[in-house]
Protein backbone atom coordinates (compact mmCIF):
# COMPACT_ATOMS: atom_id res chain seq x y z
CA UNK A 1 0.00 0.00 0.00
CA UNK A 2 1.37 3.15 -1.26
CA UNK A 3 0.77 6.63 0.95
CA UNK A 4 1.06 9.85 -0.85
CA UNK A 5 0.76 12.14 1.83
CA UNK A 6 4.17 12.45 3.97
CA UNK A 7 2.95 10.92 7.51
CA UNK A 8 4.29 12.31 10.20
CA UNK A 9 5.46 9.64 13.47
CA UNK A 10 7.59 10.71 17.15
CA UNK A 11 10.40 8.69 16.28
CA UNK A 12 12.53 6.01 14.06
CA UNK A 13 11.45 2.98 15.74
CA UNK A 14 7.49 4.40 14.49
CA UNK A 15 8.75 4.58 10.61
CA UNK A 16 10.25 1.35 10.91
CA UNK A 17 6.84 -0.32 12.15
CA UNK A 18 5.11 1.77 9.29
CA UNK A 19 7.81 0.88 6.99
CA UNK A 20 7.09 -3.03 7.47
CA UNK A 21 3.34 -2.30 6.25
CA UNK A 22 3.15 0.37 3.85
CA UNK A 23 5.22 2.10 1.49
CA UNK A 24 5.69 5.71 2.74
CA UNK A 25 7.87 8.57 3.55
CA UNK A 26 8.10 9.42 7.14
CA UNK A 27 8.75 13.11 9.19
CA UNK A 28 10.14 11.98 13.04
CA UNK A 29 9.03 14.74 15.62
CA UNK A 30 11.67 13.39 18.03
CA UNK A 31 10.21 13.82 21.07
CA UNK A 32 7.21 16.10 22.44
CA UNK A 33 9.22 19.18 22.44
CA UNK A 34 9.32 20.25 18.71
CA UNK A 35 11.71 22.41 16.81
CA UNK A 36 10.79 25.51 14.79
CA UNK A 37 12.74 23.37 11.65
CA UNK A 38 10.82 20.48 12.04
CA UNK A 39 7.23 22.64 12.20
CA UNK A 40 8.32 24.23 8.87
CA UNK A 41 9.19 21.06 7.53
CA UNK A 42 5.82 19.70 8.05
CA UNK A 43 4.21 23.15 6.93
CA UNK A 44 6.33 22.39 4.02
CA UNK A 45 5.24 18.72 3.22
CA UNK A 46 1.28 19.79 4.00
CA UNK A 47 1.94 22.34 0.79
CA UNK A 48 3.73 19.42 -1.27
CA UNK A 49 2.20 16.31 -0.56
CA UNK A 50 0.17 16.34 2.33
CA UNK A 51 0.40 15.51 5.44
CA UNK A 52 -0.90 12.78 8.09
CA UNK A 53 -0.53 13.29 11.68
CA UNK A 54 0.33 9.46 13.17
CA UNK A 55 1.27 9.89 16.94
CA UNK A 56 0.95 7.44 19.60
CA UNK A 57 -2.13 7.22 21.80
CA UNK A 58 -0.81 8.90 25.00
CA UNK A 59 -0.58 12.16 26.22
CA UNK A 60 3.04 13.16 24.45
CA UNK A 61 1.02 11.94 21.40
CA UNK A 62 -1.32 14.34 21.81
CA UNK A 63 0.38 17.59 22.84
CA UNK A 64 2.53 16.61 19.19
CA UNK A 65 -0.45 16.28 17.69
CA UNK A 66 -2.21 19.67 18.69
CA UNK A 67 1.38 21.39 18.23
CA UNK A 68 1.05 20.55 14.60
CA UNK A 69 -2.31 20.98 14.17
CA UNK A 70 -2.01 24.67 15.07
CA UNK A 71 0.57 24.77 12.57
CA UNK A 72 -1.15 23.15 10.09
CA UNK A 73 -4.68 22.77 10.18
CA UNK A 74 -5.84 21.06 6.66
CA UNK A 75 -3.06 17.93 8.22
CA UNK A 76 -5.01 15.02 8.24
CA UNK A 77 -4.99 12.73 11.18
CA UNK A 78 -4.79 8.94 11.91
CA UNK A 79 -5.53 7.24 15.28
CA UNK A 80 -4.77 4.06 16.88
CA UNK A 81 -6.76 3.08 20.09
CA UNK A 82 -4.54 2.88 23.13
CA UNK A 83 -4.90 -1.03 23.47
CA UNK A 84 -3.54 -1.29 19.87
CA UNK A 85 -0.53 0.77 20.67
CA UNK A 86 0.61 -1.28 24.01
CA UNK A 87 3.79 -2.93 24.25
CA UNK A 88 4.06 -6.83 24.05
CA UNK A 89 6.60 -6.77 27.00
CA UNK A 90 5.58 -4.79 30.50
CA UNK A 91 7.14 -1.98 31.27
CA UNK A 92 6.96 -0.01 27.73
CA UNK A 93 5.35 3.12 26.56
CA UNK A 94 2.35 2.90 24.12
CA UNK A 95 3.02 3.68 20.51
CA UNK A 96 2.35 3.29 16.90
CA UNK A 97 5.60 1.13 17.33
CA UNK A 98 3.88 -1.43 18.67
CA UNK A 99 0.72 -1.70 16.13
CA UNK A 100 0.14 -5.05 14.15
CA UNK A 101 -0.79 -4.22 10.62
CA UNK A 102 -4.29 -4.67 10.65
CA UNK A 103 -4.48 -1.47 13.09
CA UNK A 104 -1.62 0.22 11.31
CA UNK A 105 -3.42 -0.14 7.69
CA UNK A 106 -6.58 0.16 9.46
CA UNK A 107 -5.59 3.65 10.70
CA UNK A 108 -4.06 4.68 7.41
CA UNK A 109 -7.61 4.15 5.63
CA UNK A 110 -9.52 5.71 7.64
CA UNK A 111 -7.83 9.02 8.20
CA UNK A 112 -9.87 11.98 9.33
CA UNK A 113 -9.63 15.60 8.14
CA UNK A 114 -10.75 18.32 10.69
CA UNK A 115 -13.06 20.53 8.05
CA UNK A 116 -12.24 24.36 7.57
CA UNK A 117 -15.50 25.74 7.28
CA UNK A 118 -17.59 27.40 9.94
CA UNK A 119 -19.16 24.83 12.28
CA UNK A 120 -21.51 24.80 15.27
CA UNK A 121 -21.73 22.18 16.89
CA UNK A 122 -25.51 21.08 18.43
CA UNK A 123 -23.83 18.47 20.42
CA UNK A 124 -23.74 20.26 23.87
CA UNK A 125 -21.80 19.35 27.46
CA UNK A 126 -24.66 17.82 28.59
CA UNK A 127 -25.26 15.39 26.16
CA UNK A 128 -21.53 14.35 27.07
CA UNK A 129 -23.10 13.82 30.80
CA UNK A 130 -25.92 12.02 29.56
CA UNK A 131 -24.08 9.11 27.84
CA UNK A 132 -21.42 9.30 30.70
CA UNK A 133 -18.67 10.72 28.97
CA UNK A 134 -16.93 13.19 31.31
CA UNK A 135 -18.14 11.65 35.02
CA UNK A 136 -18.49 8.32 35.92
CA UNK A 137 -16.95 4.28 36.05
CA UNK A 138 -17.20 4.05 32.76
CA UNK A 139 -16.58 7.70 31.08
CA UNK A 140 -12.86 6.44 30.10
CA UNK A 141 -13.80 3.39 28.25
CA UNK A 142 -16.84 5.04 26.80
CA UNK A 143 -14.46 7.98 25.60
CA UNK A 144 -11.81 4.94 23.79
CA UNK A 145 -14.61 3.27 21.94
CA UNK A 146 -16.38 6.76 20.66
CA UNK A 147 -13.20 7.66 19.49
CA UNK A 148 -12.67 4.71 17.65
CA UNK A 149 -16.09 4.36 16.52
CA UNK A 150 -15.71 8.08 15.00
CA UNK A 151 -12.24 7.94 13.77
CA UNK A 152 -11.23 10.72 16.05
CA UNK A 153 -8.66 9.27 18.25
CA UNK A 154 -9.01 9.36 22.42
CA UNK A 155 -9.99 12.29 23.94
CA UNK A 156 -9.79 13.16 27.75
CA UNK A 157 -13.28 14.87 29.24
CA UNK A 158 -12.10 18.41 28.93
CA UNK A 159 -11.27 17.84 25.29
CA UNK A 160 -13.65 15.62 23.81
CA UNK A 161 -16.30 18.13 22.70
CA UNK A 162 -13.54 20.53 21.00
CA UNK A 163 -12.62 16.84 18.80
CA UNK A 164 -15.86 16.31 18.50
CA UNK A 165 -16.90 19.97 16.71
CA UNK A 166 -12.79 19.61 14.75
CA UNK A 167 -13.96 16.72 13.06
CA UNK A 168 -17.67 18.24 12.52
CA UNK A 169 -18.93 15.19 14.04
CA UNK A 170 -22.98 16.10 13.53
CA UNK A 171 -25.31 15.17 16.57
CA UNK A 172 -27.55 12.02 15.35
CA UNK A 173 -23.97 10.25 14.30
CA UNK A 174 -22.41 11.05 17.71
CA UNK A 175 -26.24 9.58 19.26
CA UNK A 176 -25.86 6.53 17.11
CA UNK A 177 -22.05 5.39 18.29
CA UNK A 178 -23.19 6.11 21.74
CA UNK A 179 -26.02 4.25 21.09
CA UNK A 180 -24.22 1.11 19.57
CA UNK A 181 -21.83 1.72 22.40
CA UNK A 182 -24.33 1.35 25.33
CA UNK A 183 -25.57 -1.53 23.42
CA UNK A 184 -22.29 -3.28 23.18
CA UNK A 185 -21.48 -2.65 27.16
CA UNK A 186 -25.49 -4.10 27.51
CA UNK A 187 -24.66 -7.08 25.79
CA UNK A 188 -21.42 -8.03 27.35
CA UNK A 189 -22.37 -7.72 30.92
CA UNK A 190 -25.06 -10.73 29.66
Amino acid sequence: MRIEEIIVVEGKDDTKRLQQFVDADTIETNGSALSEDTLEKISHAEQVRGVIIFTDPDFSGEKIRKQITEVVPTAKHAFISRKKGEPKNAGGSLGVEHADKEAIIGALKNVSTPKQTEFTSEIEIEDLIYFGLIAGNCAKKRRELLGEKLNIGYTNGKQLKKRLTMFQIEKDTFIQAMKDILKDEQNDRI
